[in-house]
């Protein structure tokens, strides 16, 4: 018995110490709040500091700390994968306060929310091209900022996920004997993602369906401007061979 007592007798002082400490924080100004909030952050106790930011912006509104409150509260949100939470935080900073110390910062993150919403290839991609968008606008307005390469990058990354999307539909619809809508496809690939590693496969793959149809002409040209575009590529060799055989053959008609 006397055991029990003593383990609920801890439990007391522990909730009653809780208890204490969120009202103490509740009549702390703003810059003390911030500091235990900013302090609960950096321990990884994220979902304590989500309350003590929104708390802060609920009881200072007007108060010059803010944008650190909103920043921190969208930071707390991202590190526990709440991105789409985390986006609004950081897009409501960047319209509320564009003379933010934290603008350059909640630019990046609000991209970064983005990119991690980015699902596989084969789905809706709405959420890749908002991280694109967000990305080249953190280029955009800081192009001088020490992350600009790591957009850049995710920028590359996320073109090649979409190009990959439209260039599988355009193999499904060739598969399909669609070949208008192949047709199409591939040429979003090429006109749209013309520095991915699938622009020369959907050229390619063009140039055969018009060889397919028996349209020599077109093929001649596409093949021509696909050896002018890649020279390099593995497949240029054998785009050679069918401008040789169809200059060949034109001749002859």
């Amino acid at each position: 018995m006397k055991k029990y007592f003593v383990v609920f007798s801890i439990l007391s002082v522990l909730i009653i110490t809780s208890c204490s400490s969120s009202l103490e924080t509740a009549n702390l100004g703003p810059e003390e709040r911030l500091a235990v909030a900013i302090k609960l952050y950096e321990n990884e106790d994220y979902l304590d500091a989500i309350k003590e930011f929104e708390a802060i912006l609920l009881q200072f509104p007007a108060s010059g700390i803010n944008d650190d409150a909103i920043y921190y509260l969208g930071m707390s949100r991202f590190n526990r994968g709440e991105y789409i939470l985390g986006a609004y935080e950081f897009s409501r900073l960047i319209k509320s306060m564009p003379t933010s110390e934290y603008l350059t910062k909640s630019q990046f993150m609000l991209a970064e929310c983005y990119y991690k919403l980015s699902p596989n290839f084969a789905l809706d991609q709405k959420y890749s091209k908002k991280a694109i968008q967000e990305y080249q606008a953190f280029i955009d307005f800081f192009p001088l900022d020490e992350k600009v390469s790591e957009a850049e990058a995710k920028i590359s990354e996320l073109n090649q996920k979409l190009a990959k999307k439209e260039f599988e539909t355009g193999r499904i619809y060739e598969k399909m004997e669609y070949t208008t809508a192949a047709i199409f496809y591939y040429d979003n690939v090429m006109q749209i993602y013309h520095d991915t590693e699938f622009a020369p496969l959907a050229h390619y793959n063009k140039i055969n369906i018009l060889l397919s149809k028996n349209r020599l002409s077109e093929a001649l040209e596409s093949s021509k401007i696909f050896i002018q575009n890649y020279p390099n590529n593995s497949r240029a060799g054998d785009v050679q061979r069918i401008i040789y055989n169809l200059e060949k053959e034109l001749s002859l008609k």
